[in-house]
């Protein structure tokens, strides 16, 4: 019976679990009892839930990979918010508590629909420090991600836990509170010997119990959330890596599998000059005082788990965004699942950042294969709607890759000084650094830094939905005056319009020049002097603008007589297209939609503006077309699909 000494062991942890506390740790709850009142007076949206704030978890766990249970003690240390007569912790119902200890003494709790109620033996008063140890055990649910996951590797036996978003009370009695951290943490885990446990913190101690059974206890000293809190148990190899930072070398702490140790050590390596790069445009790493790590894990991505990130594999961009998520996403944490860009739109951004500044040939390829993924469909916001919903929380091409190109325009829009003053100054913000935000406060401090109002930009790119589709008309005269029209259709009906500052690329074969353009309203006329003939324009050469179907035709200066029909844009046709005609002249013309068998389907009155004519098609069935425009002046005729 492999998994007897888990049922046993329960016992001796519960009679145990209150008398293993560090010096450490009682001077760090000491000074939070002390600075409660001042850190607390200031009530926020991001106050915690429940009347109390958490200080202290020291979670002490017997488990074996070979088997799908848990049991154990979980001690929580808190602070009352104000006068508190219980406590409530999350707990799901198929895991059974047997006692809950008040400095020794036994309290009524209550568990039911996944909350474990607890009594206090009195009314706990404003301010006041005090503890309980949970003891509970049994077969953990499967949710989210997999909450707790027994598995195999090379036939070995593996265990982990991933907890984000909910899943935490899977596996442990816990708070699920955005807005609360601990500021401090003990993961006490005994397994069968010849594994090794991969957890948070700084590894104490790797303890034989002369029992079969080894116990390793780990210990971090930073505030964490209740989601980021992990272990992994199975037959790991471990190896380190070292990344050199001014005044300090951190230690990367690799936990893998014997049978991938060669891939894993040519990918680990990567994290050097990643976390060089970080530490260099975001401040030093958080954690340099304890260390970061890899724990291999059965899963196809990572999680970013505080100082040990789990990872499936050791891929150049997955490796730069679990890291990331140090400083986006640990350090600092979205206050709510709505604004989760905050963690992962970051991360995305900043392992595109990882190309830009250290493999630069694949900077231009990263962002095209990013605004095409995000464009492949019309609509869908980054703010998300649904926090309850797995798949739109983690959605991929909207929480991670357009959240990740909202940062990239908010980056254009602000300027690089002012975009990075400005995330600096969100980290080392104190009511955010080693807690929570949301998306308004990074917006301030962008905002202050810029100088900018952002207000409008936000509505349009995080709340609203889609994006823009540009058609830029242009043409230059042999004096080298540059006639400009921008257009600008949205994808989707939430956004009418993309207020963007444009740029424009024209060259010849030996010069260039960028103009940006303030494009305010669509039809907008831009004119202004080259000091070069230009034979082509490029629009946003450099993608900084998320958008999609772009079209861009240069167009001679005649009249209307001597028009020729350059295009029916777009074509294939849904609602409605646009044929240019080529002219800088306006007025009335008649204009005809033809059908395959010249049939004269619709028949309307328009005015030529701005070079274009309108053609309706809206209501007509899908196939080939012939608009024709026509006035006293002439005839004008172009083909064209209608979908």
């Amino acid at each position: 019976m492999r998994g007897a000494w888990l049922i046993a062991s329960i016992l001796w942890m519960t009679a145990d679990a209150q008398v293993h506390f560090d010096h450490d740790v009682i001077n760090t709850i000491a000074q939070g009892e002390a600075k409660a009142h001042a850190a607390h007076a200031k009530a926020t949206a991001q106050e915690p839930t429940r009347g109390y704030d958490l200080r202290y978890h020291r979670l002490e766990l017997s488990v074996d990979p070979a088997v799908r249970a848990i049991v154990g003690t979980v001690t929580h240390y808190f602070i009352a918010l104000t006068d508190i007569d219980s406590v409530v912790f999350d707990l799901d119902d198929t895991l059974e508590v047997s006692t809950v200890l008040h400095h020794g003494s036994a309290l009524a709790f209550d568990h039911a629909a996944d909350l474990l109620t607890i009594g206090l033996p009195s009314t706990l008063a404003t301010g006041s420090l005090d503890s309980i140890t949970i003891a509970y055990g049994g077969v953990p649910p499967e949710t989210g991600f997999g909450s707790f996951i027994q598995a195999e590797h090379g036939g070995t036996p593996i265990l982990w836990t991933l907890s984000e978003p909910y899943g935490a009370r899977d596996w442990w009695p816990c708070k699920q509170d955005l807005n609360d951290k601990a500021d401090s943490l003990d993961v006490i885990v005994i397994v069968p010997g010849g594994q090794r446990v991969a957890s948070n913190g700084l590894l104490i101690a790797e303890t034989d119990l002369g029992d079969g059974t080894v116990r390793h206890h780990w210990r971090h000293r930073h505030p964490i959330n209740y989601y980021l809190v992990a272990f992994a148990v199975t037959n790991y190899v471990v190896y380190n890596n070292e990344v050199p930072l001014p005044g300090v070398t951190v230690d990367v702490t690799n936990y893998v599998f014997p049978e991938d140790l060669a891939d894993a050590q040519a990918g680990t390596v990567n994290v050097v000059p990643q976390m060089q790069l970080y530490s260099e445009l975001f401040g030093e790493y958080p954690f340099a005082n304890e260390k970061y790590g890899h724990a291999q894990f059965g899963w196809g991505g990572g999680m970013e788990h505080q100082t040990m990130t789990f990872v499936g594999s050791f891929q150049y961009e997955l490796i730069a965004h679990e890291l990331a998520h140090q400083w986006f996403g640990d350090l600092v944490t979205c206050g709510s699942w709505e604004d989760l860009w905050l963690n992962e739109g970051f991360a995305t951004y900043l392992s595109a950042l990882c190309y830009e500044h250290l493999a630069p040939q694949y900077w231009m390829p990263v962002k095209v294969a990013r605004r095409d993924m995000i464009i492949s469909q019309p609509g869908g916001s980054v703010l998300v709607t649904d926090t309850l919903s797995i798949p739109r929380l983690f959605d991929s091409r909207l929480t991670y890759m357009k959240g990740s190109y909202l940062l990239h325009m908010l980056r254009w829009v602000c300027g690089d000084a002012a975009f990075y003053q400005g995330l600096n100054n969100y980290l080392n913000d104190p009511d955010i650094r080693n807690g929570s935000a949301l998306t308004p406060q990074l917006i301030m401090h962008l905002e202050n830094t810029s100088g900018l109002d952002l207000d409008g930009f936000m509505a349009d790119w995080y709340v609203g939905e889609g994006f823009p589709s540009y058609q830029l008309l242009w043409s230059q005269a042999a004096n080298g005056d540059v006639s400009v029209q921008l257009d600008q259709t949205t994808s989707h009906p939430s956004v009418d319009f993309y207020e963007m500052p444009v740029p424009i690329r024209f060259k010849n074969t030996s010069t260039d020049s960028t103009v940006v353009l303030d494009h305010t309203f669509s039809g907008q006329v831009f004119t202004f002097n080259l000091p070069f003939m230009a034979d082509s324009a490029l629009f946003d050469p450099e993608i900084w603008i998320l958008s999609g179907q772009n079209l861009v035709l240069k167009v001679p200066i005649a009249a209307f007589g001597n028009a020729q029909a350059m295009l029916i844009y777009p074509n294939p046709a849904s609602e409605g297209a646009w044929m240019h005609v080529g002219t800088r002249a306006s007025g009335a013309v008649d204009v005809d939609v033809i059908d395959a068998m010249g049939r004269v389907v619709s028949a309307s009155q328009a005015v030529v503006h701005a070079l274009r004519v309108p053609i309706p098609c809206e209501g007509l069935p899908g196939g080939l077309y012939t608009a024709r425009v026509r006035s006293s002046e002439g005839s004008l005729e172009l083909r064209f699909v209608k979908q």
